[in-house]
């Protein structure tokens, strides 16, 4: 079993599997997130029943590991993980919010999708309209592994930017998820090399949040925060693409490999 992650464009044509290890779709890890958390069915999951801030390596291990496993995995190794994710989201659950809702798994899947469709964009290029649709279509399975039906997903990209928009335009953050992030952007119970790294990951998250999310979360951002990070934002994507790809793509195989370790050990569990 091969722990290789297909590198960006090999074959003249990009599909989900050729990029999806690149480590550059990290930086976005934290809009990602957020965006998630700017829904309130998933913002009071969270923070409710959540242990990010206690475990925050755990919970980005069991994050990316689902992300690999549907994308990068064998089918048994996606089902496993499947399996897995669906056991942990038994107890999240409460009138106001089910993590088996399919319209809330829809917008988990959503914001996987959109981050690693800007991020491409951002450090590799536009895409051709034929490698985004197909990047379009593949990336409905961040929610039909769980269960979001193949009809939910928005039938066109059209519809997609339509049900985007929709989204962040009625977004709302209570004061239990702001307190949450407030938390979870100066790293939580991380160690503390992780925390070190903290005030650059948060201004990167910060930065790649659509404004009004921003406010939402009433996170500071003035006009010299966005001239720093457009700056930032030229120089990375030149210095991350002359990284050779075994070292860009470390993330991913990590993850694949801590993931068939840990489903070897456990497989009388699953």
């Amino acid at each position: 079993m091969t722990n290789q992650v297909v590198a960006v464009g090999t074959e003249g044509r990009l599909d989900l599997a050729d990029f999806v290890g690149e480590s550059m779709l990290l930086i976005g890890a934290g809009a990602t997130v957020l965006l998630q958390l700017a829904v309130p069915g998933v913002g009071r999951g969270v923070a409710e029943h959540s242990t990010t801030l206690e475990r925050p390596l755990d919970r980005l291990r069991t994050t990316m590991t689902f992300v690999y496993a549907v994308t990068l995995g064998t089918a048994e190794e996606k089902q496993a993980v499947v399996r897995l994710v669906n056991r942990a989201h038994v107890p999240v659950r409460s009138e106001r919010y089910n993590a088996f809702d399919p319209e809330l798994q829809l917008w988990v899947a959503a914001t996987l999708y959109r981050n690693g469709f800007d991020m491409y964009q951002r450090f590799f290029g536009p895409m051709s309209d034929a490698d985004a649709e197909r990047l379009y279509r593949q990336s409905a399975v961040y929610g039909t592994a769980l269960q979001v039906r193949e009809d939910i997903w928005p039938a066109t990209r059209t519809e997609f930017d339509a049900y985007w928009d929709r989204m962040i335009e009625t977004a709302a953050v209570d004061a239990q998820v702001r307190a949450y992030v407030r938390g979870l952007l100066a790293g939580g119970r991380a160690p503390l090399p992780v925390r070190m790294t903290m005030p650059l990951q948060r201004f990167l998250t910060i930065g790649l949040l659509p404004p009004r999310i921003r406010d939402q979360f009433a996170l500071p951002w003035s006009p010299r925060d966005q001239r720093r990070f457009d700056r930032l934002m030229t120089v990375l994507p030149v210095v991350y693409r002359r990284v050779p790809r075994p070292l860009r793509q470390v993330t991913a195989t990590y993850y694949l490999r801590d993931m068939r370790r840990r489903l070897a050990k456990h497989a009388h569990l699953i």
